[in-house]
Protein backbone atom coordinates (compact mmCIF):
# COMPACT_ATOMS: atom_id res chain seq x y z
CA UNK A 1 0.00 0.00 0.00
CA UNK A 2 2.95 2.22 0.46
CA UNK A 3 3.95 1.82 -2.93
CA UNK A 4 0.70 2.97 -4.06
CA UNK A 5 0.70 5.92 -2.20
CA UNK A 6 3.97 7.25 -2.92
CA UNK A 7 3.33 6.62 -6.61
CA UNK A 8 -0.04 8.60 -6.41
CA UNK A 9 1.92 11.02 -4.88
CA UNK A 10 4.29 11.60 -7.36
CA UNK A 11 1.42 11.32 -10.25
CA UNK A 12 -0.49 14.23 -8.00
CA UNK A 13 2.67 16.43 -7.76
CA UNK A 14 3.25 15.86 -11.61
CA UNK A 15 0.13 16.64 -12.83
CA UNK A 16 -0.24 19.82 -10.36
CA UNK A 17 2.38 21.60 -12.45
CA UNK A 18 1.91 20.55 -15.64
CA UNK A 19 -1.86 20.92 -15.62
CA UNK A 20 -1.83 24.67 -16.22
CA UNK A 21 0.34 24.06 -19.58
CA UNK A 22 -2.80 22.41 -21.06
CA UNK A 23 -5.75 24.71 -22.24
CA UNK A 24 -8.94 22.86 -22.10
CA UNK A 25 -10.26 21.09 -25.39
CA UNK A 26 -13.06 19.29 -26.61
CA UNK A 27 -12.15 16.08 -27.61
CA UNK A 28 -14.19 13.21 -27.46
CA UNK A 29 -13.27 10.61 -24.59
CA UNK A 30 -9.65 9.17 -24.67
CA UNK A 31 -10.78 5.79 -26.60
CA UNK A 32 -14.86 5.28 -27.73
CA UNK A 33 -14.95 1.80 -25.83
CA UNK A 34 -17.61 1.40 -23.10
CA UNK A 35 -15.37 -0.70 -21.05
CA UNK A 36 -12.76 2.10 -20.80
CA UNK A 37 -14.58 4.77 -18.59
CA UNK A 38 -13.37 8.31 -18.90
CA UNK A 39 -15.10 10.81 -17.52
CA UNK A 40 -13.48 13.81 -19.07
CA UNK A 41 -16.28 14.53 -21.49
CA UNK A 42 -13.64 15.79 -23.84
CA UNK A 43 -11.52 18.13 -21.05
CA UNK A 44 -8.18 18.35 -20.02
CA UNK A 45 -7.55 17.97 -16.37
CA UNK A 46 -9.23 16.56 -13.26
CA UNK A 47 -12.23 14.77 -13.56
CA UNK A 48 -13.93 12.55 -10.72
CA UNK A 49 -16.63 9.84 -10.77
CA UNK A 50 -18.24 8.38 -7.95
CA UNK A 51 -21.31 5.50 -7.54
CA UNK A 52 -22.00 2.55 -6.59
CA UNK A 53 -22.89 -1.02 -8.38
CA UNK A 54 -24.13 -4.04 -7.60
CA UNK A 55 -22.55 -7.48 -8.65
CA UNK A 56 -24.34 -10.76 -8.55
CA UNK A 57 -21.04 -13.43 -8.73
CA UNK A 58 -19.32 -16.44 -7.84
CA UNK A 59 -18.37 -16.48 -4.39
CA UNK A 60 -14.73 -17.57 -5.30
CA UNK A 61 -13.06 -18.62 -8.39
CA UNK A 62 -14.77 -22.09 -9.66
CA UNK A 63 -17.58 -21.88 -7.19
CA UNK A 64 -21.34 -23.45 -7.54
CA UNK A 65 -22.59 -20.55 -4.91
CA UNK A 66 -23.24 -17.32 -6.21
CA UNK A 67 -24.33 -14.15 -4.40
CA UNK A 68 -24.99 -10.51 -4.71
CA UNK A 69 -22.66 -8.09 -3.42
CA UNK A 70 -21.99 -4.19 -3.32
CA UNK A 71 -19.06 -2.52 -4.69
CA UNK A 72 -18.07 1.28 -5.19
CA UNK A 73 -17.71 2.38 -8.94
CA UNK A 74 -15.58 5.45 -10.18
CA UNK A 75 -12.34 7.06 -10.09
CA UNK A 76 -10.08 9.92 -9.23
CA UNK A 77 -8.85 11.07 -12.88
CA UNK A 78 -6.68 13.64 -14.33
CA UNK A 79 -6.41 14.09 -18.36
CA UNK A 80 -3.85 15.82 -21.06
CA UNK A 81 -5.03 15.29 -24.78
CA UNK A 82 -4.65 11.51 -25.73
CA UNK A 83 -3.10 10.39 -21.88
CA UNK A 84 -4.78 10.21 -18.89
CA UNK A 85 -3.47 9.25 -15.27
CA UNK A 86 -6.13 7.72 -12.54
CA UNK A 87 -7.30 6.18 -9.01
CA UNK A 88 -9.94 3.53 -8.81
CA UNK A 89 -10.24 2.27 -5.83
CA UNK A 90 -7.19 -0.20 -5.38
CA UNK A 91 -5.84 0.01 -8.75
CA UNK A 92 -3.68 3.48 -10.08
CA UNK A 93 -2.22 3.88 -13.53
CA UNK A 94 -1.82 5.37 -16.86
CA UNK A 95 -3.71 4.91 -20.35
CA UNK A 96 -3.45 6.85 -23.44
CA UNK A 97 -3.77 6.92 -27.39
CA UNK A 98 -1.58 6.52 -30.11
CA UNK A 99 -1.51 6.99 -33.79
CA UNK A 100 -5.50 6.57 -32.86
CA UNK A 101 -5.70 2.70 -33.49
CA UNK A 102 -2.98 2.12 -30.64
CA UNK A 103 -4.77 2.53 -26.72
CA UNK A 104 -2.54 1.36 -24.22
CA UNK A 105 -3.37 1.18 -20.39
CA UNK A 106 -0.69 0.21 -17.34
CA UNK A 107 -1.97 -0.23 -14.04
CA UNK A 108 -0.80 -1.40 -10.35
CA UNK A 109 -3.24 -3.10 -8.83
CA UNK A 110 -4.01 -5.13 -5.58
CA UNK A 111 -5.65 -8.49 -5.55
CA UNK A 112 -7.63 -9.39 -3.15
CA UNK A 113 -6.98 -13.10 -2.40
CA UNK A 114 -8.98 -15.55 -1.39
CA UNK A 115 -11.07 -16.20 2.31
CA UNK A 116 -11.36 -19.88 3.52
CA UNK A 117 -14.39 -18.60 4.95
CA UNK A 118 -16.01 -17.63 1.55
CA UNK A 119 -17.51 -20.73 0.86
CA UNK A 120 -20.82 -20.82 3.18
CA UNK A 121 -20.86 -24.69 2.26
CA UNK A 122 -17.42 -24.82 3.82
CA UNK A 123 -15.80 -26.13 0.57
CA UNK A 124 -12.59 -24.32 1.62
CA UNK A 125 -12.43 -25.60 4.87
CA UNK A 126 -8.61 -26.55 5.58
CA UNK A 127 -7.43 -24.68 2.58
CA UNK A 128 -6.54 -21.35 4.70
CA UNK A 129 -6.54 -17.92 3.60
CA UNK A 130 -4.81 -16.18 0.45
CA UNK A 131 -2.91 -13.18 1.21
CA UNK A 132 -3.50 -9.94 -0.81
CA UNK A 133 -0.75 -10.09 -3.61
CA UNK A 134 0.23 -6.68 -5.68
CA UNK A 135 -0.51 -6.94 -9.37
CA UNK A 136 0.96 -5.14 -12.83
CA UNK A 137 -1.57 -5.12 -15.58
CA UNK A 138 -0.30 -4.05 -19.23
CA UNK A 139 -2.83 -3.47 -21.84
CA UNK A 140 -2.68 -3.17 -25.49
CA UNK A 141 -6.09 -2.67 -28.15
CA UNK A 142 -5.81 -2.49 -31.49
CA UNK A 143 -8.05 -0.97 -33.58
CA UNK A 144 -9.42 -2.38 -37.16
CA UNK A 145 -10.88 0.57 -37.91
CA UNK A 146 -10.97 4.51 -38.00
CA UNK A 147 -13.87 4.29 -35.44
CA UNK A 148 -13.23 1.74 -33.24
CA UNK A 149 -15.86 -0.64 -34.07
CA UNK A 150 -13.42 -3.83 -33.84
CA UNK A 151 -10.03 -4.69 -32.20
CA UNK A 152 -7.54 -6.96 -30.85
CA UNK A 153 -6.79 -7.19 -27.53
CA UNK A 154 -3.76 -8.40 -25.54
CA UNK A 155 -2.97 -8.48 -21.81
CA UNK A 156 -0.37 -9.55 -19.21
CA UNK A 157 -1.20 -9.25 -15.71
CA UNK A 158 2.25 -10.53 -13.70
CA UNK A 159 2.36 -10.09 -9.39
CA UNK A 160 2.96 -11.98 -6.00
CA UNK A 161 0.90 -14.92 -7.27
CA UNK A 162 2.10 -15.25 -10.70
CA UNK A 163 1.48 -14.64 -14.33
CA UNK A 164 -1.18 -14.62 -16.80
CA UNK A 165 -2.04 -13.63 -20.30
CA UNK A 166 -5.11 -12.76 -22.52
CA UNK A 167 -5.52 -12.80 -26.16
CA UNK A 168 -8.47 -11.52 -28.17
CA UNK A 169 -10.81 -9.37 -30.00
CA UNK A 170 -13.93 -7.32 -29.61
CA UNK A 171 -16.77 -5.73 -31.12
CA UNK A 172 -18.53 -1.96 -30.41
CA UNK A 173 -22.38 -1.71 -31.42
CA UNK A 174 -22.94 2.10 -32.53
CA UNK A 175 -20.81 4.80 -33.50
CA UNK A 176 -21.12 6.86 -30.58
CA UNK A 177 -17.61 8.91 -29.56
CA UNK A 178 -18.65 9.66 -25.66
CA UNK A 179 -17.71 6.28 -24.85
CA UNK A 180 -21.33 5.40 -24.09
CA UNK A 181 -22.90 2.28 -25.69
CA UNK A 182 -22.28 -1.51 -25.60
CA UNK A 183 -19.31 -3.71 -27.05
CA UNK A 184 -18.87 -7.77 -26.89
CA UNK A 185 -15.45 -9.54 -26.75
CA UNK A 186 -14.22 -13.14 -26.71
CA UNK A 187 -11.00 -13.62 -25.45
CA UNK A 188 -8.56 -16.73 -24.54
CA UNK A 189 -6.88 -16.99 -21.29
CA UNK A 190 -3.28 -18.86 -20.48
CA UNK A 191 -1.70 -18.86 -16.91
CA UNK A 192 1.45 -20.17 -15.75
CA UNK A 193 1.74 -23.31 -13.05
CA UNK A 194 2.38 -20.70 -10.19
CA UNK A 195 -1.15 -18.68 -11.17
CA UNK A 196 -2.73 -21.89 -11.80
CA UNK A 197 -2.10 -22.83 -8.57
CA UNK A 198 -2.96 -20.14 -6.06
CA UNK A 199 -6.38 -20.21 -7.92
CA UNK A 200 -7.12 -24.62 -7.96
CA UNK A 201 -3.77 -26.32 -6.69
CA UNK A 202 -3.88 -28.10 -3.33
CA UNK A 203 -0.26 -28.72 -1.73
CA UNK A 204 0.35 -31.50 0.71
CA UNK A 205 -0.38 -29.61 3.91
CA UNK A 206 -3.70 -28.11 2.36
CA UNK A 207 -4.68 -31.70 1.25
CA UNK A 208 -3.95 -33.26 4.93
CA UNK A 209 -6.17 -30.27 6.88
CA UNK A 210 -9.08 -30.42 3.99
CA UNK A 211 -9.57 -34.01 2.73
CA UNK A 212 -9.24 -32.81 -0.78
CA UNK A 213 -6.97 -34.85 -2.98
CA UNK A 214 -3.20 -33.49 -3.44
CA UNK A 215 -3.65 -31.21 -6.78
CA UNK A 216 -0.63 -29.77 -9.00
CA UNK A 217 -1.69 -27.39 -12.26
CA UNK A 218 0.71 -27.01 -15.09
CA UNK A 219 0.93 -23.73 -16.98
CA UNK A 220 -0.74 -23.19 -20.28
CA UNK A 221 -4.19 -22.86 -21.58
CA UNK A 222 -6.83 -21.57 -18.80
CA UNK A 223 -9.92 -20.89 -20.30
CA UNK A 224 -12.42 -18.87 -22.89
CA UNK A 225 -14.22 -15.67 -21.75
CA UNK A 226 -16.96 -13.52 -23.20
CA UNK A 227 -17.74 -10.12 -21.45
CA UNK A 228 -20.47 -7.63 -22.47
CA UNK A 229 -20.33 -3.76 -21.52
CA UNK A 230 -23.02 -1.28 -21.51
CA UNK A 231 -22.64 2.49 -20.44
CA UNK A 232 -25.04 5.27 -20.99
CA UNK A 233 -26.29 8.72 -19.56
CA UNK A 234 -29.14 9.43 -17.95
CA UNK A 235 -28.58 12.69 -17.74
CA UNK A 236 -25.77 15.22 -18.27
CA UNK A 237 -24.21 14.00 -14.89
CA UNK A 238 -25.23 10.41 -14.10
CA UNK A 239 -24.16 7.28 -15.66
CA UNK A 240 -25.79 3.56 -15.93
CA UNK A 241 -23.77 0.81 -16.22
CA UNK A 242 -23.74 -2.78 -16.69
CA UNK A 243 -21.23 -6.01 -17.61
CA UNK A 244 -22.15 -9.09 -18.32
CA UNK A 245 -18.46 -12.08 -17.68
CA UNK A 246 -18.89 -15.49 -18.89
CA UNK A 247 -15.66 -17.49 -18.15
CA UNK A 248 -15.39 -21.58 -19.64
CA UNK A 249 -12.52 -23.35 -17.68
CA UNK A 250 -10.27 -25.58 -19.22
CA UNK A 251 -10.52 -29.31 -18.02
CA UNK A 252 -7.45 -29.35 -16.17
CA UNK A 253 -8.89 -26.50 -14.09
CA UNK A 254 -11.81 -27.84 -14.08
CA UNK A 255 -11.12 -31.25 -12.62
CA UNK A 256 -9.56 -29.46 -9.59
CA UNK A 257 -11.53 -30.08 -6.43
CA UNK A 258 -11.61 -26.49 -5.57
CA UNK A 259 -13.57 -25.90 -8.87
CA UNK A 260 -17.04 -27.32 -8.42
CA UNK A 261 -18.34 -25.55 -11.85
CA UNK A 262 -15.93 -25.73 -15.09
CA UNK A 263 -17.16 -22.00 -15.38
CA UNK A 264 -17.69 -18.33 -13.48
CA UNK A 265 -20.11 -16.00 -14.35
CA UNK A 266 -21.04 -12.47 -13.16
CA UNK A 267 -23.40 -9.93 -13.93
CA UNK A 268 -23.00 -6.66 -12.27
CA UNK A 269 -25.15 -3.04 -13.36
CA UNK A 270 -24.44 0.56 -11.31
CA UNK A 271 -24.59 4.06 -11.38
CA UNK A 272 -22.12 6.27 -11.35
CA UNK A 273 -22.23 10.45 -11.04
CA UNK A 274 -19.73 12.52 -12.62
CA UNK A 275 -18.56 15.89 -11.17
Amino acid sequence: MNKVSSLLLIMLIQSFFLQAAFAQDEKSVIVPLPSVYDFSKGNNGWSFGLGLGVEYESAYEGSDEFGFEAQPAGAIQWRSGDDAFFWAGEAIGWRGLRSNRWFFEAVVAFEEGREENASEEGYLDGLGDQEEGTELVFQARRALDDNWRNWLVGRIVTGDNGNLGLFGVGHRFGDQNDGTGSELSFVVVFHDSEYANTGFGIDAAQSATSGLDETELSGGYRSFGLDYNYRNYINENLQIFGEVLYERYSSEVANSPIARNNYEAEVGVGLIYIF
